[in-house]
């Protein structure tokens, strides 16, 4: 890995996934995602690689435990109940996920992945 060569790859380093399309709509074939690493503002980040920044401003963060493949029942709660609930709309930006974890040394019923829901800012009352 291009990044870890240079040791911009540390402890603190947390990968990303954003999703540009909903799974329930779009065949999945045509789905369009990017994955990513959290890197030092000080790295360089040279083709192919293309630097990129998540969220921004305000997010519901739901943390999963389990399996990636059972994250859809969190998905659905989150948009279908909680978001439906909380008087909140969504954002201008691609839902995102950090993976805590890694799942090369954690059982996957143990995967712990936040699940972050970008909102739209309120807007002041005139």
């Amino acid at each position: 890995m291009q990044l870890a060569a240079r040791g911009q790859v540390g402890p603190a380093s947390r990968w990303i996934a954003e999703y540009f399309d909903d799974p329930s709509s779009v065949p999945e074939r045509q789905l369009c995602s990017r994955a990513g690493l959290s890197v030092p503002d000080s790295a360089e980040v040279v083709p192919p690689l293309v630097a990129f920044e998540v969220g921004g401003g305000p997010c519901a963060v739901l943390r999963h435990r389990g399996p990636y493949a059972t994250m859809r029942a969190a998905y659905q709660w989150l948009y279908g109940h909680w978001l439906v609930n909380s008087g909140h709309e969504v954002g201008d930006a691609p839902v995102f996920e950090e993976y805590l974890n890694n799942p090369r040394d954690t059982a996957p019923a143990d995967l712990l992945t936040d699940i972050c829901l970008p909102l739209a800012r309120a807007t002041a009352a005139r």
